[in-house]
């Protein structure tokens, strides 16, 4: 297992057009790939059997309340968002306002688009480092548009919450943790997801 994932340096001048990012990723599909803002391909592991049946769990229960809130809509991990700095990142659950994902033309959509989402979540799996999770949390953060992340740490059963220009607030093994005025209504329930 990795601790961390591969990064993969392209000379400048082989770097990849959007479109050929792209079509990497998808013939690629046993691979979750992003890239950071220097353009390096960070290539990590796929989630183990445990890991993925927690992330759906964490991803239904968003699911089902972005369905009845109606203003919004949820992404599992399989969507890719291009950050504002280039940077090309799939978190493993996250909701975008309506309103937000509307003003999108349709050829984004289809892409990775031009977007942060309001909310993001990283679920550690045996593989993930800490670190690296923390640090892809903080370019979330500074991100515009987004305004709330949730880092949940399954071995050690803590929720790192991060909201935009405040410290990290971190829950030791809470049974549920709220969406906020962002989500308002939504309760992970973490038995789900532990």
């Amino acid at each position: 297992m990795w601790e961390n994932p591969i990064v993969l340096k392209i000379p400048s001048d082989g770097k990849m057009t959007e479109e050929q990012f792209f079509k990497f990723c998808q013939i690629n599909q046993d691979l979750n790939i992003e890239t950071n803002k220097f353009g390096e391909l960070l290539i990590m592991s796929p989630a183990g059997s445990e890991t993925g049946n927690r992330e759906f769990n964490l991803c239904g229960q968003l699911w089902l309340w972005s369905e009845e809130d109606a203003t919004g809509l949820a992404f599992s991990s399989s969507a890719g968002f291009t950050l504002s700095t280039g940077a090309k990142k799939s978190p493993d659950a996250s909701w975008i306002k309506l309103e937000r994902w509307m003003s999108l033309s349709q050829e984004e959509k289809e892409r990775f688009a031009p977007i942060c989402p309001d909310f993001v979540v990283e679920l550690m799996s045996p593989s993930d480092s800490l670190k690296t999770l923390q640090v892809k949390m903080e370019e979330y953060m500074a991100e515009p548009g987004v305004k709330l992340g949730w880092l949940i740490d399954r071995k050690e059963r803590k929720v790192y919450i991060y909201r935009p220009g405040m410290e990290t607030e971190c829950l030791e093994n809470p049974e549920t943790v709220s969406g906020e005025a962002v989500l308002p209504g939504f309760v992970l329930k973490m038995s789900k997801v532990w």
